[in-house]
């Protein structure tokens, strides 16, 4: 099984800060180093504005934003995660990343913070992406993503892997 040439990076707002969870994505981003490179960036995130007025938010997310656009080259697939994304099973996001290992120069899964992820991003986006209907911790989320990176891998190469 030759690994994949294509560089996958996840870009997230903020840091993985609980053992619990970064000792998950370490253990996923490890498994993942026989399929494909896989990078992680972590972008500042900015401190949530008090009294959470609609333009102080809005600042704050394009802030983060731009961090994340920084990131991304004018050739990347990006891909970003928001609960109003599509919603595709394991085997159709294996597509996906099948599909994306002969097409794109960088493939870039795009994280946002607590406030979500600005306009510029989401206009950005190649594909808007969901998880799942419901909000997920960030954290979490870097988490989940990974774990299906890996799951669209197994899938891929006819690899079993547990339900």
């Amino acid at each position: 099984m030759p690994r994949c040439s294509v560089p996958f990076t996840i870009i997230a707002v903020g840091k993985q800060r609980e053992p619990h969870y970064r000792s998950a994505a370490l253990e996923y981003q490890r498994r993942l180093s026989r399929y494909c490179r896989l990078q992680v960036r972590e972008v500042a995130d900015e401190k949530e504005p008090g009294g959470l007025s609609i333009a102080l938010v809005t600042r704050a997310m394009d802030l983060e934003g731009q961090r994340i656009l920084d990131q991304v080259k004018p050739g990347d697939t990006l891909v970003a995660l928001c609960v109003e994304g599509e919603m595709l099973d394991s085997p159709a996001f294996s597509r996906r990343l099948a599909a994306w290992q002969d097409s794109a120069a960088q493939v870039c899964f795009v994280i946002g913070g607590s406030l979500g992820l600005s306009e510029a991003v989401l206009r950005r986006a190649d594909l808007k992406l969901s998880l799942s209907r419901m909000t997920l911790p960030h954290q979490l989320a870097r988490v989940v993503l990974l774990e299906q990176i890996y799951r669209g891998f197994k899938i891929i190469n006819g690899e079993r892997y547990h339900k």
